[in-house]
């Protein structure tokens, strides 16, 4: 798959800018048909199995569109009204390509405020990309915690 690294870097950055405008269809768009989206338990290895650990997220396609749904919900009493966030990515780098994809890894810090309390979350993503109808979406991503616990955020409520 020909895709350059800087064209990897403006998907991640247009997935980060619309996750901080709240704009969780546009984002859900960016996902493949049949994609998966997972957060492990914090502090989990890159080599994590679900189904031998219970994650903080573990969503298919039809589950991550229901979790953008009740989100977009004044319901949603934990993000009603919605946390103030800031995704920042870094060191983008494409692990492997294939004809079929690419396997590409990130460092991200989310900044999380709401009821006069700011959150860090800091870790790696890893992301499985694909190319459908020639734009670059997500057929797997895995939001890796890299902190020991998240006894300081209390909760994973916001898409890391």
């Amino acid at each position: 798959m020909l895709v350059t690294r800087a064209e990897v870097e403006d998907f991640l950055f247009e997935e980060a800018a619309l996750l901080d405008a709240w704009r969780l269809d546009d984002w859900l768009e960016l996902f493949a048909e049949g994609a998966c989206y997972r957060v492990p338990p914090a502090g989990s290895p890159d080599e994590v199995d679900p189904a031998t650990t219970l994650f903080y997220v573990a969503d298919d396609y039809f589950r991550l569109t229901e979790r953008v749904k009740r989100l977009n919900k004044p319901t949603a009493h934990v993000e009603f009204p919605k946390s103030r966030c800031r995704h920042l990515v870094s060191n983008v780098r494409i692990v492997s390509s294939t004809e079929d994809g690419l396997r590409v890894t990130s460092n991200y810090v989310t900044y999380r405020t709401k009821g006069g309390r700011t959150e860090t979350y800091l870790g790696h993503h890893i992301y499985d990309l694909c190319l459908v109808h020639g734009l670059l979406r997500i057929r797997n991503k895995t939001s890796f915690l890299d902190t020991d616990n998240l006894n300081e955020q209390g909760k994973v409520s916001i898409i890391v």
